[in-house]
C-alpha cells in the first residue's frame, strides 16, 4: 500500500487549502478512505472519512468547514479545508484499512497563522 499526501503549506487564518492523497497498490474503489491529523504534543485524531460508495463523515471541529471527496478514476482522495484556524495546524495523514490493518501515508504539514 502506498499513500502519498500533498497540498499542505502555510496559510493565514480564514484561508483555505486542498489536500490530495494518491493511492497505489490497493483496489482503491473498494476502500474506505480517511484523513487524520496530529498536532504537536497531541494524539492523532480522525478528521474526515469517505466510504467506498461516497458516504462521508466529519469530526465536530471541522464539520461545516472541511469537505472530503474521492476520485475513483484517479485513485485519489481530497480534503478541501476552508476557513482554516490556528487550531487546524497539524500534520495531516491519509489512511485506509487493508487486511484489517490501518495504513498511513507520510503526512503533509498544514500550518495556519493567526
Amino acid at each position: 500500500v502506498q499513500l502519498q499526501a500533498s497540498g499542505g503549506g502555510l496559510v493565514q487564518a480564514g484561508g483555505f487549502l486542498r489536500l490530495s492523497c494518491s493511492a497505489s497498490r490497493i483496489i482503491f474503489r473498494a476502500c474506505d478512505m480517511a484523513w487524520y491529523r496530529q498536532a504537536p504534543g497531541k494524539e492523532r485524531e480522525s478528521v474526515a472519512s469517505i466510504t467506498s460508495d461516497g458516504g462521508t463523515s466529519y469530526s465536530n471541529p471541522v464539520k461545516g468547514r472541511f469537505i472530503i471527496s474521492r476520485d475513483n478514476f484517479q485513485d485519489a482522495v481530497y480534503l478541501q479545508m476552508n476557513n482554516l484556524a490556528p487550531e487546524d495546524t497539524a500534520v495531516y495523514f491519509c489512511s485506509t484499512i487493508v487486511r484489517g490493518l490501518r495504513r498511513w501515508g507520510q503526512g503533509t504539514q498544514v500550518t495556519v497563522s493567526s
